[in-house]
């Protein structure tokens, strides 16, 4: 399964979705981003590779179809 899923640093995910890296790490993670579905921890260490088609499917369907701001506990504002 991970053999085709593009990997992604913080950094590389903030690029893509146009968030700074700090909030992914303390906002997204774990209420939006769940560990297992969109990003793993390879050899259980600290370092964190987002799985960018997993993002795409889950997230990027709903924020197409409208303004979708991510809120805290996992909700989402639509605008």
């Amino acid at each position: 399964m991970l053999n085709d899923m593009t990997l992604l640093t913080t950094a590389e995910l903030a690029e893509r979705i146009k968030y700074d890296p700090r909030t992914i790490r303390e906002q997204l993670k774990d209420s939006v981003l769940h560990e297992g579905i969109h990003y793993i921890r390879p050899f259980g260490g600290r370092k964190i590779l987002f799985l960018w088609e997993a993002i795409q499917r889950d997230i990027g369907q709903e924020s197409s179809s409208s303004l979708a701001i991510p809120m805290t506990k996992g909700a989402v504002a639509h605008g």
